[in-house]
C-alpha cells in the first residue's frame, strides 16, 4: 500500500471520528483492498464497522440487497448496483438498528477480459451519507493490479470530498 493510500485512509478515519460516524465498507473489483486501507491505520476499529468482499454477482443482492434484477438486467458494472451496495452495507454493519453512517462502495472491472458488457477498466464507486447519495464512473488504465489500486485511491478521493 502506497503512503499516499494509508495517508488518505488515515485522515478520512479522522473526519468520520470527528463527526462521530461509522463506516462500512462494500467491495467488488478491489477484493477488499479498500477495507486494508483503513485496516491499516491504528485505531481504525472505533470508526471501520466492517466490509463485505461481494466479488460474485449473486453476493450483491444475497448480502448487501442489491435488486436482483437490476443484475440480471444489467449485470454488476452499473452506477445503480453501486449506490445499492453502499446502501446495503449501511445495513449489514448496522448496530443495536442504527445504519453506519456511512457505506463506500466498488465494482468494476479490473480485467483481463469485458464483464457484463463494459469494458476492462470501468469503475463505479458510490458513497451514502445521511447526507447525500453520489456515485462517480471512472475509466482506468493498466493492468489488474494498476486498475485496482486506481480504483481504491479514486474511492477513499471521493469519500474525502463528500464528507
Amino acid at each position: 500500500m502506497t503512503s499516499d493510500v494509508s495517508t488518505a485512509a488515515s485522515k478520512i478515519l479522522e473526519t468520520l471520528r470527528a463527526r462521530g460516524w461509522r463506516l462500512g465498507v462494500a467491495e467488488s473489483l478491489t477484493g477488499g483492498s479498500l477495507a486494508s486501507a483503513f485496516v491499516s491505520v491504528p485505531g481504525a476499529s472505533d470508526v471501520l464497522r466492517g466490509g463485505i468482499v461481494a466479488y460474485a454477482t449473486d453476493l450483491k443482492a444475497s448480502l448487501l440487497g442489491v435488486d436482483a434484477a437490476l443484475l440480471g438486467r444489467e449485470g454488476a458494472v452499473h452506477p445503480d448496483v453501486a449506490i445499492q451496495m453502499a446502501r446495503g452495507i449501511r445495513v449489514a454493519t448496522a448496530q443495536g438498528g442504527a445504519l453506519t453512517e456511512v457505506g463506500l462502495a466498488t465494482t468494476g472491472v479490473a480485467g483481463p477480459d469485458p464483464q457484463d458488457g463494459a469494458p476492462v477498466g470501468r469503475v463505479y464507486v458510490a458513497v451514502v451519507t445521511p447526507e447525500r447519495e453520489a456515485v462517480t464512473e471512472l475509466e482506468l488504465a493498466g493492468d489488474r493490479e494498476a486498475i485496482r489500486a486506481e480504483a481504491v485511491a479514486a474511492a477513499l478521493e471521493m469519500l474525502r470530498v463528500s464528507l
